[in-house]
C-alpha cells in the first residue's frame, strides 16, 4: 500500500550532532501519528524535514508518494504545517489571516467562502472575525493557526506541539476538532501523554532515534504498564 508518510533512514546532522538518525516510520492515510520525546529529542527537526522546510542530510521520505527532496512544491500544496510558535500575523484580523493563507494557496474565491465559514464555525471563531490575531487568547490563536492551515483542505497535517501553553479546556477542544477532521493524515508532536494516548499510533523518540512505535494499547502491553507514560519509562529502561 502507499503510505501517506513514509521515511527510510531519514537523518539530519548539524556538524557532529545527529538531530535525527535513521528514522523509519510508516503512517497510513487518515491516521493520527503522535511523536513523543523530551526537548531536543528531534521532534521538531523531523517535522521540518517532512514538511520540506528543512533538507535532510541523508535517507529519504515520501509524503503522499512524493519525494521531499525533489517534489517540494507539489508536497507543499497538499500539506499543512503548524509550528510551535504562533506563526500568523498579530496585526491582521482573524478573517484577514485566513484570507492571507487562502491567497497563498490560491484557493478559489467561491470555494473559500464556504470553507472559511465551515472552519470559523468549527473553531468557534465566528464571533471574532474582526479581532486581531495578537489580541486572541493562546487557545484561540492555536485554533486560528489550525483554521489557516486547513483552508486549502490539506491531505496531511503536521502539528508541532500544537497545544503547548494553552489551558486544559482549549486542549480538549483542539483535540475534538482534530478527531472531526475527515480524510486528513495528522502527524503531531506532543509532550502530553493523554494526547499521545488519543493517537492511532505513537512513536517514542530520544536523542534523534526512534526507540519504538506502535498503537498506545500495544505499547502498554510491551511496557507491561497501565499508562502510556509508565510504558515509555519501562521501555526506555529496557533499552
Amino acid at each position: 500500500m502507499e503510505y501517506a508518510v513514509e521515511t527510510k533512514n531519514l537523518t539530519k546532522k548539524f556538524k557532529d550532532l545527529s538531530a535525527v538518525l535513521n528514522l523509519n516510520i510508516e503512517i497510513r492515510p487518515g491516521e493520527i501519528f503522535g511523536l513523543v520525546g523530551p526537548d531536543g529529542a528531534g521532534k521538531t527537526t523531523t517535522l521540518r524535514m517532512l514538511s520540506t522546510a528543512m533538507e535532510q542530510t541523508s535517507g529519504e521520505a515520501k509524503i503522499l508518494g512524493l519525494n521531499i527532496k525533489t517534489d517540494e512544491e507539489k508536497i507543499r500544496d497538499r500539506i499543512g504545517y503548524m509550528p510551535q510558535r504562533f506563526s500568523l500575523y498579530n496585526d491582521l484580523t482573524v478573517d484577514e489571516n485566513i484570507e492571507f493563507f487562502a491567497d497563498l494557496y490560491n484557493v478559489p474565491k467561491d470555494f473559500r467562502i464556504k470553507r472559511k465559514k465551515e472552519l470559523l464555525d468549527v473553531m468557534r471563531l465566528s464571533p471574532f472575525t474582526k479581532r486581531k490575531g495578537g489580541q486572541l487568547s493562546g487557545g484561540m490563536q492555536k485554533k486560528l493557526a489550525l483554521a489557516s492551515n486547513l483552508i486549502h483542505t490539506p491531505e496531511v497535517l503536521f502539528l508541532d506541539e500544537p497545544t503547548t501553553g494553552v489551558d486544559p479546556v482549549s486542549r480538549r477542544d483542539f483535540w475534538k476538532i482534530l478527531y472531526e477532521l475527515k480524510n486528513v493524515t495528522i502527524v503531531v508532536t506532543t509532550p502530553y501523554m493523554d494526547e499521545a494516548d488519543r493517537c492511532n499510533k505513537v512513536g517514542l523518540i530520544r536523542e534523534g532515534q526512534l526507540l519504538i512505535s506502535d498503537t498506545p494499547e500495544e505499547l502498554k502491553k510491551k511496557g507491561n504498564a497501565k499508562t502510556l507514560e509508565e510504558a515509555f519509562i519501562n521501555i526506555v529502561e529496557e533499552k
